[in-house]
């Protein structure tokens, strides 16, 4: 059994988003296999290398709980959201996207101001990064709605 030694604030953001790094990695496999099905294989290429580079994150929050002796649990996993089209799927994935930038400014922010600058730093990456998912999500959907109009 693990005894977290952390700030109980940095255990609870980590909790927060190894739950919602699981949900993105279910919710774009799931709209990858979906989209295949609809015979949009480039989307759907694009929607499972998201589904792994989300996997990346789970697997770094949870190396994180490990080194703070905390024992990860993805305790609450949103359901996956679908739709009749991309463009509902993009939207799905663009919202949670957003919630994921949040928690980890929130998180970053946290840490800044108690002085913690490991976890400030890692926080910090993954918010980059999840800043980097949105706006990719965002000119995947201008593209696809400018195809759509021409």
């Amino acid at each position: 059994m693990l005894y977290a030694t952390g700030d109980q604030w940095v255990l609870g953001y980590l909790g927060r988003a190894l739950s919602l790094e699981m949900t993105a990695v279910q919710q774009y496999a799931t709209q990858a296999k979906l989209v295949s099905v609809w015979g949009l294989t480039e989307d759907a290429s694009k929607l499972q290398e998201e589904s792994l580079e989300e996997m990346g994150h789970v697997e770094r929050i949870i190396s994180r709980m490990l080194a703070l002796e905390a024992a990860p649990n993805a305790s609450v996993l949103r359901p996956v959201k679908l739709g009749r089209s991309l463009r509902e799927l993009l939207l799905a994935d663009a919202e949670l996207e957003k919630d994921l930038v949040e928690l980890y400014s929130q998180a970053a922010h946290h840490c800044a101001r108690n002085g913690d600058h490991d976890n400030r730093r890692f926080f910090n990456d993954l918010l980059m990064e999840e800043q980097a998912h949105d706006a990719a999500l965002t000119e995947w959907l201008k593209k696809l709605e400018s195809s759509e109009t021409s």
